[in-house]
């Protein structure tokens, strides 16, 4: 009798620890999902850090810009020192510019990780919100790269626009032709950065939804 209850006990135990291993496999596939979305937070904090001084550095370099317009060339002098002043400024941009897209880029690199995981989602729900959860973000990436190339267009031609306020001899013309080209760049930074906000609004909504069907607390 003995023994038998030993191997009853036994069976029992299997038993416990087949369904608890069951339990932590499923359990594993949404820890695994928080912990890549709150890291992926994480690596965005440099991206999010470069807004500031970016439109800081904007709004210097348009009051610098104002200034230039205004000015005749008898104060040449003081033309090219303020072009000089916001040359440097977008310098600092493009720096800034650079750290926001490597931290977006370090954000990718973490988020893909989501595609190895949904997949074991048991949760039909779970699976179906993570799936649209992974489109959006992925869109909002790619939107991000256009925002990338396109704001890198401008500081190009920026820099070519003070460079040209430097030239006694240009002829306004070409001055309104590129005045006229980098509206138009910077119209499309504004329409390409707006659909990114629209994005980043879907993608917290969509993330709020996944926490909540998987019973998980967003991080503060």
């Amino acid at each position: 009798m003995a023994y038998k209850r030993k191997n009853e006990f036994i069976l029992a135990l299997i038993a416990i620890i087949v369904i608890l291993s069951g339990c932590t496999e499923k359990n594993t596939a949404v820890e695994d999902i928080y912990q890549v979305l709150e890291q992926t937070v994480t690596k965005e904090k440099v991206f999010a850090e470069q807004q500031e001084p970016l439109v800081e550095l904007e709004k210097k370099e348009k009051e610098i810009y104002d200034q230039i317009i205004h000015m005749g060339m008898k104060q040449y002098d003081e033309i090219v020192k303020l072009s000089n002043h916001a040359i440097y400024s977008v310098d600092k941009r493009k720096e800034l510019m650079e750290k926001e897209t490597n931290s977006m880029k370090e954000s990718e690199k973490e988020f893909q990780k989501i595609d190895n995981l949904k997949v074991k989602l048991e949760d039909p729900e779970l699976r179906k919100i993570t799936g649209e959860l992974s489109d959006i973000m992925m869109k909002r990436y790619r939107i991000h790269d256009e925002l990338y190339s396109e704001y890198s267009n401008a500081l190009e031609n920026d820099k070519k626009l003070y460079e040209m306020f430097k030239d006694k001899n240009l002829p306004l013309p070409d001055l309104e032709e590129q005045v006229n080209r980098l509206n138009e760049i910077y119209k499309r930074i504004s329409a390409a950065n707006q659909k990114f906000n629209q994005l980043t609004e879907q993608y917290n909504d969509k993330k709020l939804s996944f926490y909540k069907q998987a019973g998980l607390k967003a991080k503060e």
